[in-house]
Parts: structure tokens; sequence; C-alpha cells
């Protein structure tokens, strides 16, 4: 029985991590490797090995904790899941795993903090700001930034986006310039609508347990115009910063993906009373968020 007991807690403890959203945090980790790479630095491999493992710890951290206070909060009883938002469903299945889910999430962030202290010793204390900012956001985000509609909305942005692709470069020994911040901010801009869509589902749920995010405060139609003008607003970004020399030549490559940010642009107010068609267009944003990254990565790594 506690064989059956201790593999079961094993997988809430993996689905809990949310696995299949993890591809975010190497992205993001990508895009700072990419611009260190850019400066006349030297990139060590077990740096490079530790700003992955560290970014990865800091997704599953922050979504494990998500998952302990949405399950406490009794919201994972009553949201409505789907394959972006409403959580994994862990613990409704699996309530007696909740203590290992928090005992891993606390795991993630002593990993998190062994890390940072690496760094801190390395790079100094630009560091420490970066570390403890980042570790702010990841335990305040589900239990007080929720209740912002203003820091719902650029928390997630700020964490993958400055946090973690400064921090990257940072760690790795480069400096913050003006390409750094334009690339930073692009992620700012993608996550935080990613995150923001993702609440549509749940606007229900999420106001009769108190949060004040930003489809409650103003409704999902000005909502919508929020998604099209973050989501869009990272492709002037990036467009700007090929006009005014500000990103690499090849940082082109990233407005590949404009087509399909449009058309989720477009699409999103008309599918807002229809299920269905509103996921095929949060699955298709996405996949346009990563390949975004991915390309902005490669381009600005190719310069």
């Amino acid at each position: 029985m506690s064989s059956l007991m201790s593999s079961s807690s094993i997988v809430a403890v993996t689905r809990a991590s949310r696995p299949s959203f993890l591809i975010l945090a190497p992205l993001c980790v990508l895009l700072g490797i990419s611009l260190a790479a850019n400066q006349p630095i030297t990139l060590h491999g077990l740096d490079i090995a530790l700003v992955l493992i560290g970014g990865l710890l800091a997704h599953a951290g922050v979504n494990l904790l998500n998952e302990y206070d949405d399950f406490h909060s009794g919201l994972d009883f009553i949201t409505r899941r789907t394959p972006f938002s409403g959580g994994s469903g862990a613990l409704p299945e699996h309530p007696s795993a909740a203590p290992q889910v928090l005992i891993a999430a606390i795991a993630m962030l002593v990993g998190i903090a062994a890390i940072g202290m690496y760094f801190l010793w390395l790079r100094g204390w630009p560091m420490l700001i970066i570390g403890v900012s980042g570790v702010f956001l990841m335990i305040a985000y589900t239990r007080w930034l929720t209740r912002s509609p203003l820091w719902c909305l650029l928390a997630p942005g700020l964490g993958f986006g400055p946090i973690m692709v400064l921090g990257t470069l940072v760690a790795l020994g480069g400096r913050v310039d003006e390409t750094a911040l334009v690339g930073s901010s692009v992620v700012l801009l993608l996550v935080s609508e990613l995150l923001l869509i993702n609440q549509f589902p749940d606007v229900e749920a999420d106001r009769r347990i108190g949060r004040r995010h930003l489809p409650i405060v103003v409704g999902l139609p000005i909502a919508s115009r929020w998604v099209a003008a973050l989501l869009l607003g990272a492709f002037v970004l990036i467009a700007f910063g090929q006009l005014y020399e500000l990103l690499p030549r090849n940082a082109w490559l990233a407005l590949l993906a404009f087509p399909s940010a449009l058309w989720v642009a477009l699409r999103l107010p008309k599918a807002l009373e229809d299920e269905e068609a509103l996921q095929r267009i949060m699955s298709v944003n996405v996949g346009t968020l990563l390949a975004t990254l991915l390309l902005l990565a490669v381009g600005v790594w190719l310069a």
C-alpha cells in the first residue's frame, strides 16, 4: 500500500509541475545565452548547464506552488480544466499528495538558491537583486499578485523576461545593454499575453475565490484587445529593434511568426463565446510564442 501511495504521489508531483509547459524556461534561457554569446566574454559549459537547470527549477517550482495554493484555496475543485488553463487536476485526484507537492516546490527553491549563491559568488550583487526578485515573484504570484490586475498581468512576463533572460546574461558574465533590454522586453510582452489569454476560461472560478485579474475587472472583450496589444506589440518591438539596430540583423527571423500572431489577434474577439474556437486560438497562441522565442534566440545567436 505504501509503495502504491508513493508511486501515486510521484505521478501527482510530476503532473503538478506541468512538464509539457516547461519548454518555455529553456527558450528564455537560450535567448539569454545567445545574448551573452554576442558579447566579448567566454562561455563555460558548467555555467550554461547551471542557468538551464536554474530556469527549469524556477518554472517547475512556480507551477508546483500554484497547484498547491489553488488546491488549498478550493479553486481546483470549481475550475473548468482545459489544455492551457485550470491546473493539472493532479491534487483533486490525489489529495494526499499535497504535502509532497509543497515539499517538491521547496526543494526547487533550495536548488535555485544554491545555484544563485554560486553565481552571486561569481558575479556579485547584481545576481542578488535578480535572484531575490525572481523568488519573490514565485512565492507571491498566486497568493497575492493575482489580486492586482496590473501585477497579475506583468508578473509572468517580468519573471520570464527581465529576470530569466537578463539573469542568464548576467550569470554568464555579460552586461545588460540595449539589445538585451529589447530582447527581454519582447519576452515580457509575449509571456504576459500568454498568461492573460489563458485566464479567459477561468474567469468565473477565479472571481469566486477573490482573484482580480484583467479579464475579471474589464471583461473578456476588452481583455482580448489587451491580448492583441501585447502580442502584436512584441512584434512591433522586434521591428523597432531591427530598424534602429538595437537587435542583431538576423533577429528578423522572429518576424516569421507574425502571421500567426495576427491571426490570433483578429480571431480572438469573435471566439469568446465559442469554447472550441477559443481552445484552437489558445493552441495557436502557444505555438506562436514558442516559435517566436526560438527564432529570436537563433537570430541573435547567428549575429
